[in-house]
């Protein structure tokens, strides 16, 4: 597809996840991508670094690559010496972005709207932001495309000093201004997210302590 075509948008809720997370994955695990089918399902469902939390199955993630690659946003490969198939987007390539471009608009896919130094620092990962200004020019241009606009300017949030953007691959943000509370909201939600990793992360040390337990009792039984 070229940058003069129309985008086949808009995806839905867990088309945005999934492809979203495919580009992430690409680069901040380079040596896993592409991603076998339960690899992807546990991007999907991580916890840090998105907005909103999920919980999707197989067989969700599945019927979302279907259709990703119905629009050629995603393809199934082989890969020597697995015996599983494993997929990758075509994101860039399908609708003509640059590094920077993918990197802010898996951002937004990823953790919805934000500023644009939320985006600049968040964004590092993927590729490096010289600055703010570098980030707003960026926007500027998604927002102007002549082939359709693929970010929003959102109108900005009462107690904000920096308006939101949001992106326009799926259905179209509320541009209601909030309300003075909407920010306590949010906060309440950062700090659900952050109780929720802080179990997933209990939990998971209690796993590995209960495993070092039995390796610790099989070796005091080979003195016995």
């Amino acid at each position: 597809m070229s940058e003069n075509e129309a985008p086949n948008f808009p995806l839905n809720a867990e088309e945005l996840r999934v492809l979203g997370a495919l580009i992430e994955k690409q680069v901040t695990t380079p040596d896993y991508y592409p991603l076998s089918l339960n690899a992807l399902v546990a991007a999907c469902n991580q916890k840090n670094n998105r907005d909103p939390i999920v919980a999707f199955d197989d067989a969700t993630v599945a019927r979302a690559l279907d259709r990703l690659r119905e629009r050629r946003l995603a393809v199934i490969i082989g890969v020597a010496g697995s015996r599983v198939p494993k997929y990758k987007h075509q994101f860039p390539q399908a609708i003509g972005l640059d590094k920077r471009d993918t990197a802010i608009l898996c951002e937004l896919m990823l953790r919805g709207p934000q500023t644009a130094a939320e985006l600049r620092t968040r964004c590092e990962r993927f590729t490096p932001m010289t600055d703010v200004a570098t980030v707003q020019l960026a926007l500027d241009e998604l927002a102007q495309r002549p082939a359709g606009a693929l970010v929003v300017r959102l109108p900005r949030q009462p107690g904000q000093k920096e308006s939101r953007y949001a992106h326009l691959l799926g259905a179209p943000p509320s541009m209601e201004v909030g309300t003075p509370t909407e920010p306590i909201a949010e906060q309440l939600r950062g700090d659900q997210q952050r109780v929720a990793q802080l179990e997933s992360d209990v939990a998971a040390l209690r796993e590995e302590l209960a495993a070092l337990r039995a390796q610790l009792d099989e070796f005091r039984k080979q003195f016995e």
